[in-house]
C-alpha cells in the first residue's frame, strides 16, 4: 500500500460524505480524508470489517430510500456536510453486448451510477449554498469516453451521464461558492476490479490471468504497465477538495495510466 504524507490540519472539522466508502476506492478515499482531519460519513451496502469513518451507515444508495435513510443519518449526526464524494458506482451485467440487457439491467446502471450522485446533491448541496461554501467531487471513468461493449454498455453510458451532469451542475453552483469537479479512474487494482475478471474469466472459459490480460488489451494497453491504485485516486480526491485547489473547478480529471490514446 501507498502512503503519503497528509497535513493532519488540512480538512480539519470539515465534514464529509463518501459514497461506496467500504472497500476499493472509497475506502482509500475515506482514509486520506480521515488522516487529512475530516469527518467523514461513508455509505455502502455493508458494513466493512473496519473503518476510520466516524459515521458509517449501511444502506443501498442505488435507491431512493437508501439516499434518504443516508441524508437523514447525516443531517441528525453531522448537521449538513461540507464535502460531497460520489464515489459508488460498478457494474453488474452479463457479457454479450447490447443483446442481453433488459431494461432492469438499464435502470440498475443509471441508478447506481448517476441517480445515487443526483439525489445526494440535491439533498444536500442546499446547506452547501446556504453557507456559501463547500466541495463535490463525482467518480465518473474513462467509459465514458472509452466504453467496452462486451459487459459494461450500460455503465459507461451512465457514467457519461454523470460526467455532463457534473459540468452542467458545476455551472449553476460554481458562482455560488461550491466548487464541482469528476475524477475519471481508468482501470484501478480493486477487489471489484478482480471480481470482473473472475467473471469474465467464467463467461468465456478462461483462466483469470487470460481474462485480466483481455480487459487490458480491450482497453488499449496501460502505458505505465500496471492498473492504478486506490490510494492515487483518494490522494487525487484529497487535493481537489482541498483549499490548494481552490481555482480548480468544472473539471473531469483523469487518472488512468496513460489509457486514453487521444488528447
Amino acid at each position: 500500500m501507498l502512503t503519503y504524507q497528509t497535513d493532519p490540519r488540512e480538512l480539519a472539522g470539515k465534514r464529509v460524505l463518501v459514497t461506496g466508502g467500504s472497500e476499493g476506492i472509497g475506502g482509500a478515499i475515506v482514509q486520506r480524508l480521515s488522516d487529512a482531519g475530516a469527518i467523514v460519513a461513508a455509505t455502502a451496502r455493508r458494513t466493512p470489517a473496519s473503518t476510520s469513518a466516524a459515521v458509517f451507515v449501511a444502506a443501498d444508495v442505488s435507491t431512493a430510500e437508501g439516499v434518504s435513510r443516508v441524508v437523514s443519518e447525516i443531517q441528525e449526526r453531522l448537521g449538513g456536510v461540507d464535502i460531497i464524494v460520489s464515489n459508488v458506482g460498478g457494474a453488474s451485467a452479463p457479457a454479450g453486448g447490447f443483446a442481453v440487457l433488459g431494461d432492469d439491467e438499464w435502470q440498475r446502471a443509471l441508478d447506481t451510477n448517476l441517480l445515487a450522485a443526483v439525489r445526494f446533491d440535491r439533498a444536500l448541496l442546499p446547506g452547501m449554498l446556504k453557507q456559501k461554501s463547500g466541495a463535490i467531487v463525482h467518480v465518473t471513468s474513462i467509459q465514458r469516453r472509452l466504453p467496452l461493449f462486451e459487459s459494461t454498455i450500460a455503465y459507461a453510458a451512465a457514467k457519461a451521464a454523470l460526467s455532463n451532469y457534473s459540468k452542467a451542475l458545476s455551472k449553476e453552483v460554481g458562482p455560488k461558492g461550491v466548487r464541482v469537479n469528476a475524477v475519471a479512474p481508468g482501470m484501478i487494482e480493486t477487489d471489484a476490479t478482480r471480481r470482473m475478471v473472475q467473471r469474465l474469466a467464467e463467461q468465456h472459459g478462461k483462466d483469470e490471468k487470460a481474462a485480466r490480460e483481455g480487459l487490458m488489451k480491450s482497453l488499449g494497453g496501460i502505458p505505465i504497465g500496471r492498473p492504478g491504485r486506490p490510494e492515487e485516486v483518494a490522494e487525487l480526491v484529497g487535493f481537489l477538495v482541498s483549499p490548494r485547489a481552490a481555482s480548480i473547478h468544472g473539471a473531469e480529471i483523469v487518472i488512468d495510466g496513460g489509457t486514453i490514446p487521444t488528447v
